[in-house]
C-alpha cells in the first residue's frame, strides 16, 4: 500500500494554518494603521501580505484547521484498511505455505477476496483524495471571493490605483502595507455574517 497517500492535500491545508501567527495578529478593534502612499507618479498603491492574511483571518483559519482534521481523518481510516489487508494477506500466505487449504479453488478464491479488498481500499482512497481536492478548491475561491468583495468596498473610500500581493514584488515601503487594515476590516465583516447566520437559524 502506498505510504503517506494523503500528504499533498494534508500540507495544502496545513500551509493555510501557519505558526506563531497569533503573537502579531491585529486586534479587533484596532484603529487602521496604514498610511496611504503613492507612487512617483502619483499612482496611488498598497500591498497586502497574503501569507499574514491567510493566517489571522478567521475565516481561513477555521477552514483551514477543517481540512486538516478532514485529511488527517481520512488518511488514518486508509492506513487502518491498509493494516487490515496486510493482517489477512500475511495468513493467507501463511495458511497457503503450510497447506492449510482444502482444495487449489479454495485458496484462489481466498486470494480473489484479497485482491477485492485491496481494490475497494484503493478506490476509497481515490474518492477521499477527490473529496478533499474539491473542498480545498471551493476554499480557496470562497477566500479569494472574499478578498474580492472586501477590497472592492474598501476601496471605494480609499481609492487606491493598485493593491497588490507583496509576494509578487521584489521590494515595497512598509508605508504601502494595508494588510492589517485588510485583517481587521475582514474579521470584523466575517464575525457580522456570522452572528446573522446564528440569528437566522434560531
Amino acid at each position: 500500500m502506498k505510504k503517506n497517500i494523503f500528504r499533498a492535500y494534508a500540507l495544502l491545508a496545513v500551509a493555510l494554518v501557519f505558526n506563531s501567527c497569533n503573537n502579531s495578529a491585529p486586534k479587533m478593534d484596532e484603529e487602521p494603521v496604514a498610511e496611504v502612499a503613492a507612487s512617483a507618479d502619483g499612482m496611488r498603491i498598497a500591498y497586502i501580505e497574503i501569507d499574514s492574511l491567510t493566517s489571522q483571518y478567521e475565516f481561513a483559519k477555521q477552514k483551514s484547521l477543517e481540512l486538516e482534521k478532514k485529511s488527517t481523518n481520512a488518511r488514518n481510516t486508509i492506513q487502518a484498511k491498509s493494516q487490515q489487508l496486510d493482517k489477512k494477506a500475511a495468513a493467507f500466505q501463511q495458511k497457503l505455505q503450510s497447506n492449510g487449504f482444502t482444495s487449489r479453488e479454495q485458496a484462489e478464491a481466498e486470494q480473489a477476496s484479497l485482491q477485492r479488498e485491496q481494490q475497494n481500499i484503493l478506490a476509497l482512497q481515490q474518492r477521499l483524495e477527490n473529496e478533499l481536492a474539491s473542498e480545498q478548491q471551493k476554499f480557496l475561491q470562497a477566500f479569494q471571493d472574499s478578498l474580492d468583495n472586501f477590497l472592492a468596498d474598501y476601496n471605494k473610500a480609499k481609492k487606491f490605483d493598485m493593491i497588490v500581493n507583496k509576494a509578487a514584488v521584489l521590494y515595497a515601503d512598509k508605508r504601502f502595507d494595508i494588510t492589517t487594515e485588510v485583517v481587521n476590516g475582514m474579521n470584523k465583516r466575517y464575525k457580522k455574517d456570522a452572528k446573522s447566520a446564528d440569528a437566522e437559524k434560531k
